[in-house]
């Protein structure tokens, strides 16, 4: 190099430093394991396959999760960890048979610190990982820090037997393991520790109201949002789908009862004790994957049934984003029962509701509605989903600030298998891709869509940073509170407040206890 080209470059790198120029971010960063490297994109850093817990293989097959082994160097964080076992259905066509899964995924801005942490927990409880969320658009759009998280599914996660040390709950302890892991690292990829916002919806919401009331998960997380979580519902009869028969909770079963099912499954496997489970290939334990979909109540992690704890007070006192969607039984029903027949709906009613099925015939008479799918599907809306929802929001009121939502975009892009006869509406977890909008929700989205999207992403990295979703450009959201106000989500104008208690028949339902 020239003595002139020298001088020139020393110039510009001393007018760069006086103008401020940011330094370019660098992509390698250490956690208490060791260094990773992620990948630099334009607007924001990737970090993807990052082990928060060590292996749940052999062994360690049903047990707590163990913490991670350090490793030496810098390790390549730039593609997902494997998901969990899964087999995959009929409207998630994902698979898995490896037990290595405990991983999950952070994407950060490319500069500051002490940025809003959200963690999402993916819901079903038999598919999903984190790695399908893209966290990119809530990142940048919200200048926060967004984690999305692997944990044991199915059997893997929900399977008990006498004497087994945490049986029931191995994937609730999984999330825990996560955000003990966020508390410990986030801060080296810019997050804030002490302001984390934990986020799922369906299964993961259910999740959410777990942590809530166990002792665990105290202190991990300072504010909470709960999407058409199930925490509060009881399953009636056939309501989800043909000979499913009446439970007390969609989602919880008491540790007893879980340890007597898993004892009598491992007869059926031909197996004495837990090592011979243990030596089970992966896919020989897939029939069983639905049959351990619920957490048990009654050990360690969750002491108590969460919906008597929610009622008693007993939830970590934060600030809470709780709703559903407009239409959320519609998926089963499209699922399940989508061919309806006039005479199979007064049976369906009398199977799920039993004395109660002549007032809920008459307030949902097939008159009022274009075919006995579409009245099923909204007696079992109104009387499962609208009417836990409201009661979390009611129980989230009592103990902190609370902002409750109805997802009320009836046209919203279906990724979900739906027959013709039966219009998606508003369904269970429609939501999500406007929070986590991927190509697919771009290329069908219409561009008011688009726009709740950018809406809604706002609302929830406000409500992370702050507590509150509100903020400039944004239509009001007033806080659940004594007015028991629930904020519509819908393109344009139509975010704004909802009778949610007349939409859905909320005296009704509660008259009929």
């Amino acid at each position: 190099m020239s003595g002139r080209t020298a001088g020139l470059a020393l110039a510009a790198l001393l007018l760069a430093g006086c103008a401020g120029a940011p330094p370019e971010p660098t992509a390698v960063v250490r956690t208490e394991a060791g260094e990773l490297r992620g990948v630099v994109a334009a607007d924001h850093l990737s970090y993807q396959g990052i082990p928060y817990a060590a292996p749940p293989v052999g062994e360690l097959r049903w047990q707590p999760p163990k913490p991670v082994a350090a490793w030496t160097g810098t390790r390549a964080a730039d593609r997902p960890g494997n998901a969990c076992p899964q087999e995959g259905t009929e409207y998630a066509k994902t698979g898995s048979t490896t037990e290595d899964c405990l991983y999950l995924n952070v994407t950060t801005p490319r500069s500051g610190q002490r940025k809003p942490v959200l963690v999402w927990i993916h819901g079903d409880g038999v598919v999903g990982s984190g790695a399908l969320f893209d966290g990119v658009p809530l990142a940048t759009a919200g200048d926060a820090v967004v984690v999305t998280i692997n944990y044991r599914l199915g059997v893997f996660g929900g399977f008990g037997y006498p004497g087994l040390a945490g049986s029931g709950t191995f994937g609730l302890a999984d999330q825990q393991a996560a955000l003990r892991w966020v508390k410990q690292n986030i801060g080296a990829f810019g997050g804030d520790p002490g302001n984390v916002t934990v986020i799922g919806s369906s299964y993961g919401g259910s999740s959410i109201s777990a942590h809530l009331v166990s002792p665990g998960a105290q202190g991990l997380f300072q504010r909470a949002s709960v999407h058409s979580g199930e925490a509060l519902m009881p399953l009636p009869a056939g309501a989800v789908s043909p000979g499913i028969p009446a439970v007390d909770w969609f989602i919880w079963r008491s540790l007893a009862e879980t340890e007597q099912v898993g004892a009598a499954m491992a007869a059926e496997l031909g197996c004495a004790d837990l090592d011979c489970l243990r030596k089970l290939p992966v896919d020989k334990l897939f029939p069983l994957m639905r049959m351990f979909q619920s957490y048990a109540y009654g050990g360690e992690v969750l002491p108590e049934l969460p919906a008597a704890a929610l009622r008693a007070g007993k939830a970590q006192p934060v600030p809470m984003v709780t709703g559903i969607t407009r239409d959320e039984h519609r998926t089963f029903v499209g699922l399940f029962r989508a061919e309806l027949s006039a005479a199979e709906y007064p049976k369906l009613v009398a199977e799920a509701f039993g004395a109660k099925a002549d007032r809920i015939l008459r307030e949902y008479p097939l008159s009022q509605f274009e075919s006995p799918a579409l009245a099923w599907s909204e007696v079992l809306t109104d009387g499962l989903w609208a009417t836990a929802a409201f009661e979390q929001a009611e129980l989230g009121a009592q103990r902190g600030k609370t902002f409750a939502y109805s997802f009320a975009d009836r046209e919203a892009p279906s990724y979900l298998p739906f027959p013709q006869s039966l219009p998606p509406g508003a369904f269970h977890a429609a939501d999500t891709p406007y929070l986590f909008p991927d190509k697919g929700f771009r290329d069908k989205a219409k561009p008011g869509q688009r726009e709740l999207s950018e809406r809604m992403l706002k609302y929830w990295a406000n409500f992370a940073r702050t507590g509150d979703p509100n903020g400039p450009g944004l239509p009001k959201w007033d806080e659940f509170g004594p007015a028991k106000y629930v904020q519509a989500l819908a393109p344009g104008e139509a975010t704004r407040q909802v009778d949610f208690p007349a939409q859905h028949r909320l005296e009704f339902w509660r008259g009929l206890r």
